[in-house]
Protein backbone atom coordinates (compact mmCIF):
# COMPACT_ATOMS: atom_id res chain seq x y z
CA UNK A 1 0.00 0.00 0.00
CA UNK A 2 1.02 3.26 -0.96
CA UNK A 3 2.55 5.60 1.96
CA UNK A 4 0.07 8.07 0.85
CA UNK A 5 -2.56 5.97 1.40
CA UNK A 6 -0.83 4.54 4.79
CA UNK A 7 -1.20 7.82 6.82
CA UNK A 8 -4.46 7.91 6.34
CA UNK A 9 -4.76 4.98 8.32
CA UNK A 10 -3.87 7.02 11.58
CA UNK A 11 -6.96 8.19 13.31
CA UNK A 12 -5.27 11.19 14.91
CA UNK A 13 -5.69 12.47 11.25
CA UNK A 14 -8.93 12.27 10.62
CA UNK A 15 -9.80 13.50 14.33
CA UNK A 16 -8.19 17.09 13.03
CA UNK A 17 -9.81 16.81 10.01
CA UNK A 18 -13.19 16.32 11.66
CA UNK A 19 -12.41 18.87 14.11
CA UNK A 20 -11.89 21.59 11.51
CA UNK A 21 -15.33 23.08 11.79
CA UNK A 22 -15.08 25.63 9.29
CA UNK A 23 -14.13 22.50 6.99
CA UNK A 24 -16.81 20.46 8.03
CA UNK A 25 -19.40 22.75 8.15
CA UNK A 26 -18.78 23.85 4.91
CA UNK A 27 -19.02 20.62 2.94
CA UNK A 28 -22.35 19.61 5.03
CA UNK A 29 -24.14 23.06 4.39
CA UNK A 30 -23.21 23.06 0.97
CA UNK A 31 -24.81 19.73 0.74
CA UNK A 32 -28.14 20.11 2.75
CA UNK A 33 -27.79 23.85 0.80
CA UNK A 34 -28.48 21.26 -2.33
CA UNK A 35 -30.74 18.62 -1.62
CA UNK A 36 -32.43 19.64 -4.94
CA UNK A 37 -29.10 18.47 -6.51
CA UNK A 38 -29.20 15.41 -4.37
CA UNK A 39 -32.52 13.64 -4.55
CA UNK A 40 -32.44 10.34 -6.03
CA UNK A 41 -28.80 10.98 -7.26
CA UNK A 42 -25.92 8.79 -7.59
CA UNK A 43 -22.57 9.93 -5.71
CA UNK A 44 -19.21 9.09 -5.31
CA UNK A 45 -17.14 10.05 -2.82
CA UNK A 46 -13.61 10.05 -3.65
CA UNK A 47 -11.22 9.25 -0.43
CA UNK A 48 -14.01 9.04 1.64
CA UNK A 49 -11.85 8.59 4.79
CA UNK A 50 -14.51 8.01 7.50
CA UNK A 51 -17.60 8.42 5.26
CA UNK A 52 -18.93 11.44 6.61
CA UNK A 53 -19.61 13.44 3.53
CA UNK A 54 -20.66 10.09 1.98
CA UNK A 55 -23.69 10.02 5.11
CA UNK A 56 -24.29 13.77 4.52
CA UNK A 57 -25.41 13.12 0.73
CA UNK A 58 -27.00 10.35 1.80
CA UNK A 59 -28.83 12.53 4.97
CA UNK A 60 -29.23 15.29 1.82
CA UNK A 61 -31.92 12.56 -0.35
CA UNK A 62 -29.03 10.55 -2.80
CA UNK A 63 -30.59 7.47 -3.93
CA UNK A 64 -26.99 5.82 -3.62
CA UNK A 65 -23.02 6.79 -2.87
CA UNK A 66 -20.35 5.07 -3.77
CA UNK A 67 -17.76 5.87 -0.65
CA UNK A 68 -14.51 4.59 -2.31
CA UNK A 69 -10.73 4.54 0.03
CA UNK A 70 -8.26 3.19 -1.02
CA UNK A 71 -6.55 3.08 2.57
CA UNK A 72 -7.35 -0.16 4.96
CA UNK A 73 -9.51 2.59 7.02
CA UNK A 74 -12.28 0.99 4.84
CA UNK A 75 -12.97 -1.36 7.83
CA UNK A 76 -14.03 1.71 9.96
CA UNK A 77 -16.08 3.20 7.51
CA UNK A 78 -18.32 0.43 6.78
CA UNK A 79 -18.54 0.16 10.68
CA UNK A 80 -19.45 4.35 10.47
CA UNK A 81 -22.33 3.47 7.99
CA UNK A 82 -23.93 0.47 9.73
CA UNK A 83 -23.66 2.80 12.65
CA UNK A 84 -25.83 5.26 11.13
CA UNK A 85 -28.25 2.54 9.51
CA UNK A 86 -27.48 3.52 5.68
CA UNK A 87 -25.86 0.71 4.44
CA UNK A 88 -29.01 0.68 1.89
CA UNK A 89 -27.90 3.86 0.77
CA UNK A 90 -23.96 3.72 0.83
CA UNK A 91 -21.48 1.10 -0.27
CA UNK A 92 -17.95 1.23 0.73
CA UNK A 93 -15.59 0.38 -1.62
CA UNK A 94 -11.82 -0.58 -0.92
CA UNK A 95 -10.10 0.92 -3.62
CA UNK A 96 -8.08 3.70 -5.53
CA UNK A 97 -10.37 5.47 -7.93
CA UNK A 98 -8.17 4.81 -10.67
CA UNK A 99 -8.03 1.24 -10.28
CA UNK A 100 -12.08 0.58 -10.84
CA UNK A 101 -12.59 -0.48 -14.42
CA UNK A 102 -15.11 1.99 -15.80
CA UNK A 103 -16.80 -0.35 -18.03
CA UNK A 104 -18.14 -2.12 -14.99
CA UNK A 105 -19.05 0.68 -13.13
CA UNK A 106 -22.65 2.92 -13.42
CA UNK A 107 -22.22 6.76 -14.13
CA UNK A 108 -23.10 8.95 -11.61
CA UNK A 109 -24.63 12.58 -10.91
CA UNK A 110 -22.16 13.96 -8.67
CA UNK A 111 -18.69 13.79 -7.44
CA UNK A 112 -17.67 15.06 -3.97
CA UNK A 113 -14.34 15.02 -2.41
CA UNK A 114 -12.04 16.70 0.24
CA UNK A 115 -9.01 16.71 -1.95
CA UNK A 116 -7.12 19.78 -0.85
CA UNK A 117 -3.73 19.73 0.78
CA UNK A 118 -1.42 22.77 1.92
CA UNK A 119 -1.44 25.15 -0.26
CA UNK A 120 -4.78 23.33 -2.28
CA UNK A 121 -2.58 21.68 -4.44
CA UNK A 122 0.45 19.43 -2.09
CA UNK A 123 -0.52 15.72 -2.05
CA UNK A 124 -2.07 15.51 -5.44
CA UNK A 125 -5.09 14.08 -4.76
CA UNK A 126 -6.93 16.49 -7.16
CA UNK A 127 -5.34 13.91 -10.22
CA UNK A 128 -7.86 11.14 -8.76
CA UNK A 129 -10.73 13.30 -8.30
CA UNK A 130 -10.39 14.63 -12.32
CA UNK A 131 -9.73 10.93 -13.15
CA UNK A 132 -13.50 10.29 -11.39
CA UNK A 133 -14.72 12.72 -13.24
CA UNK A 134 -13.24 11.91 -16.95
CA UNK A 135 -14.29 7.88 -16.18
CA UNK A 136 -17.51 8.30 -13.96
CA UNK A 137 -19.18 11.41 -14.06
CA UNK A 138 -22.51 11.93 -16.22
CA UNK A 139 -22.01 14.66 -19.21
CA UNK A 140 -23.96 16.92 -17.02
CA UNK A 141 -22.79 15.96 -13.76
CA UNK A 142 -21.66 18.28 -10.77
CA UNK A 143 -18.70 17.91 -8.72
CA UNK A 144 -18.41 19.52 -5.02
CA UNK A 145 -16.37 21.85 -4.82
CA UNK A 146 -16.73 23.18 -8.36
CA UNK A 147 -13.95 25.49 -8.90
CA UNK A 148 -10.36 26.52 -6.64
CA UNK A 149 -8.50 29.60 -6.27
CA UNK A 150 -4.87 30.22 -5.22
CA UNK A 151 -3.73 33.52 -4.02
CA UNK A 152 -0.60 34.99 -2.85
CA UNK A 153 0.41 38.25 -0.99
CA UNK A 154 3.42 40.05 0.27
CA UNK A 155 3.59 39.49 4.16
CA UNK A 156 5.17 40.35 7.43
CA UNK A 157 6.15 37.22 9.52
CA UNK A 158 6.83 38.22 13.03
CA UNK A 159 7.18 34.90 13.98
CA UNK A 160 9.93 33.86 11.93
CA UNK A 161 11.92 37.67 12.65
CA UNK A 162 11.01 38.66 15.80
CA UNK A 163 11.85 35.77 18.40
CA UNK A 164 15.21 35.64 18.42
CA UNK A 165 16.02 39.34 18.70
CA UNK A 166 15.43 39.29 22.61
CA UNK A 167 15.59 35.76 24.51
CA UNK A 168 15.36 36.22 28.14
CA UNK A 169 17.38 39.85 27.57
CA UNK A 170 20.10 38.01 25.00
CA UNK A 171 20.17 39.14 21.46
CA UNK A 172 20.50 36.46 18.79
CA UNK A 173 19.90 38.44 15.35
CA UNK A 174 22.62 36.48 14.39
CA UNK A 175 21.21 32.85 14.97
CA UNK A 176 17.69 34.17 13.56
CA UNK A 177 19.06 35.10 10.11
CA UNK A 178 20.97 31.53 10.23
CA UNK A 179 17.15 29.82 11.27
CA UNK A 180 15.37 31.90 8.53
CA UNK A 181 17.78 30.88 5.77
CA UNK A 182 17.13 27.61 6.75
CA UNK A 183 13.16 28.22 6.38
CA UNK A 184 13.63 29.78 3.17
CA UNK A 185 14.64 26.49 1.68
CA UNK A 186 10.76 25.10 1.78
CA UNK A 187 7.52 25.82 2.53
CA UNK A 188 6.00 27.06 6.37
CA UNK A 189 2.94 25.88 7.18
CA UNK A 190 1.79 28.55 10.21
CA UNK A 191 -1.05 30.97 10.93
CA UNK A 192 -0.55 34.25 9.53
CA UNK A 193 -2.42 36.96 11.12
CA UNK A 194 -4.50 39.38 9.00
CA UNK A 195 -2.83 42.34 10.06
CA UNK A 196 0.61 40.84 8.76
CA UNK A 197 -0.96 40.72 5.50
CA UNK A 198 0.51 43.59 3.18
CA UNK A 199 -1.36 43.67 0.50
CA UNK A 200 -4.68 42.23 -1.01
CA UNK A 201 -3.87 38.79 -2.76
CA UNK A 202 -2.84 38.29 -5.93
CA UNK A 203 -4.98 35.46 -8.04
CA UNK A 204 -1.93 32.72 -8.74
CA UNK A 205 -4.54 29.51 -9.89
CA UNK A 206 -8.16 30.15 -11.28
CA UNK A 207 -9.01 26.07 -11.70
CA UNK A 208 -12.85 25.32 -12.97
CA UNK A 209 -12.17 21.63 -12.06
CA UNK A 210 -15.67 20.53 -14.62
CA UNK A 211 -12.57 21.19 -17.29
CA UNK A 212 -9.46 21.66 -16.11
CA UNK A 213 -7.08 19.37 -17.72
CA UNK A 214 -4.98 17.00 -15.12
CA UNK A 215 -1.63 18.18 -17.21
CA UNK A 216 -2.83 22.14 -16.34
CA UNK A 217 -1.81 20.96 -12.60
CA UNK A 218 2.17 20.42 -13.77
CA UNK A 219 2.67 24.21 -13.34
CA UNK A 220 0.69 27.04 -11.32
CA UNK A 221 1.45 30.36 -11.15
CA UNK A 222 4.68 31.62 -13.02
CA UNK A 223 3.23 35.49 -14.25
CA UNK A 224 5.07 38.89 -12.46
CA UNK A 225 2.80 39.95 -10.37
CA UNK A 226 3.00 43.37 -8.77
CA UNK A 227 1.27 43.70 -5.45
CA UNK A 228 1.01 47.36 -3.79
CA UNK A 229 1.50 47.99 -0.03
CA UNK A 230 -1.52 49.33 1.53
CA UNK A 231 0.45 49.65 4.87
CA UNK A 232 3.80 50.34 5.57
CA UNK A 233 5.39 47.46 7.18
CA UNK A 234 8.60 44.73 6.63
CA UNK A 235 8.19 42.41 3.85
CA UNK A 236 9.13 38.89 4.86
CA UNK A 237 7.47 36.80 3.14
CA UNK A 238 4.86 35.51 0.54
CA UNK A 239 1.53 34.07 2.34
CA UNK A 240 -0.29 31.68 0.10
CA UNK A 241 -3.54 30.27 0.74
CA UNK A 242 -6.68 29.09 -1.14
CA UNK A 243 -10.38 28.93 -1.47
CA UNK A 244 -12.98 26.46 -3.21
CA UNK A 245 -16.72 27.18 -4.67
CA UNK A 246 -19.17 24.62 -4.93
CA UNK A 247 -22.53 24.89 -6.84
CA UNK A 248 -24.82 26.46 -4.26
CA UNK A 249 -22.34 29.77 -4.30
CA UNK A 250 -20.75 29.02 -1.06
CA UNK A 251 -16.99 28.98 -0.81
CA UNK A 252 -14.78 27.11 1.96
CA UNK A 253 -11.15 30.15 2.47
CA UNK A 254 -8.12 29.46 4.15
CA UNK A 255 -7.52 32.99 3.64
CA UNK A 256 -5.96 35.02 7.54
CA UNK A 257 -9.09 37.21 7.33
CA UNK A 258 -11.01 34.14 7.52
CA UNK A 259 -12.04 31.83 10.22
CA UNK A 260 -8.21 29.51 11.09
CA UNK A 261 -8.45 25.59 9.68
CA UNK A 262 -6.02 22.75 9.41
CA UNK A 263 -4.50 23.99 6.41
CA UNK A 264 -3.55 27.08 8.33
CA UNK A 265 -1.84 29.51 5.68
CA UNK A 266 1.16 28.42 3.51
CA UNK A 267 4.32 30.72 3.55
CA UNK A 268 7.46 31.35 2.03
CA UNK A 269 9.94 32.91 4.44
CA UNK A 270 12.60 35.54 3.02
CA UNK A 271 16.25 34.74 4.25
CA UNK A 272 15.95 38.88 4.92
CA UNK A 273 13.58 41.71 5.36
CA UNK A 274 12.84 44.65 3.61
CA UNK A 275 11.17 48.04 4.56
CA UNK A 276 8.04 48.52 2.45
CA UNK A 277 5.94 51.84 2.76
CA UNK A 278 2.28 52.41 2.13
CA UNK A 279 1.47 52.40 -1.71
CA UNK A 280 4.85 50.81 -2.64
CA UNK A 281 4.64 48.11 -5.45
CA UNK A 282 6.29 45.01 -4.94
CA UNK A 283 6.74 42.67 -7.63
CA UNK A 284 7.33 39.32 -8.07
CA UNK A 285 6.82 35.93 -9.38
CA UNK A 286 5.89 32.57 -8.11
CA UNK A 287 5.60 29.47 -9.59
CA UNK A 288 4.48 25.74 -8.34
CA UNK A 289 5.91 22.98 -9.86
CA UNK A 290 4.91 19.70 -9.55
CA UNK A 291 7.86 17.31 -8.14
CA UNK A 292 7.71 14.70 -10.98
CA UNK A 293 9.90 12.09 -8.62
CA UNK A 294 7.39 12.83 -6.06
CA UNK A 295 4.37 13.73 -8.11
CA UNK A 296 2.27 14.33 -4.95
CA UNK A 297 4.70 17.35 -3.61
CA UNK A 298 5.34 20.89 -5.79
CA UNK A 299 8.62 22.51 -5.94
CA UNK A 300 7.72 26.54 -5.30
CA UNK A 301 9.90 28.94 -6.76
CA UNK A 302 9.87 32.86 -5.78
CA UNK A 303 11.45 35.54 -7.25
CA UNK A 304 11.57 39.10 -5.93
CA UNK A 305 11.43 41.21 -8.93
CA UNK A 306 12.14 44.91 -9.45
CA UNK A 307 8.78 46.04 -9.59
CA UNK A 308 9.68 49.67 -11.84
CA UNK A 309 10.88 47.20 -14.27
CA UNK A 310 7.45 44.98 -14.00
CA UNK A 311 3.93 46.00 -16.10
CA UNK A 312 1.45 47.30 -13.24
CA UNK A 313 -1.98 46.70 -13.81
CA UNK A 314 -4.09 49.80 -15.32
CA UNK A 315 -5.32 51.40 -12.87
CA UNK A 316 -2.77 51.02 -10.75
CA UNK A 317 -2.87 52.52 -6.77
CA UNK A 318 1.25 52.78 -6.49
CA UNK A 319 2.87 55.44 -5.48
CA UNK A 320 5.60 55.34 -8.61
CA UNK A 321 5.17 58.82 -11.15
CA UNK A 322 3.72 56.63 -14.04
CA UNK A 323 0.91 55.34 -12.11
CA UNK A 324 -0.02 58.29 -10.43
CA UNK A 325 -0.14 60.12 -13.99
CA UNK A 326 -2.13 57.41 -15.45
CA UNK A 327 -4.28 57.22 -12.88
CA UNK A 328 -4.89 61.32 -13.09
CA UNK A 329 -5.68 60.71 -16.87
CA UNK A 330 -8.23 58.21 -16.45
CA UNK A 331 -10.20 59.86 -13.35
CA UNK A 332 -9.79 63.11 -15.95
CA UNK A 333 -11.64 61.54 -18.50
CA UNK A 334 -14.24 60.16 -16.84
CA UNK A 335 -15.12 63.25 -15.68
CA UNK A 336 -15.21 64.85 -18.96
CA UNK A 337 -17.52 61.86 -20.31
CA UNK A 338 -20.05 62.39 -17.20
CA UNK A 339 -19.83 66.19 -18.19
CA UNK A 340 -21.10 65.39 -21.62
CA UNK A 341 -24.06 63.47 -20.39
Amino acid sequence: MDQYFKSYEELDVHQLMLNDKVRTLAYKNAIMNSKHMFQDKIVMDVGAGTGILSIFCAQAGAKMVYAIEASDLVKLTNEVVLENKLSDKITVIHSKVEDIDPNNFEKVDIIISEWMGFYLVHEGMLDSVLFARDHFLNENGLLFPSVAKLYASPCQLPSMYDFWNDIYGVSMKCIGKEYRETKSMKPEVLLVDEKDLLAEGKLLAWMDLQCIDVQELDHLGGEEYVSVCNKSGRYQGICIWFAVEFPDGSELSTSPFDEATHWKQTAIVLPNDLEVEESEPVAFKLELARNSPKPRQYNMELILLDALEVEHEVPCPCHTTKCIVMRTYIEEQTDNQAANK
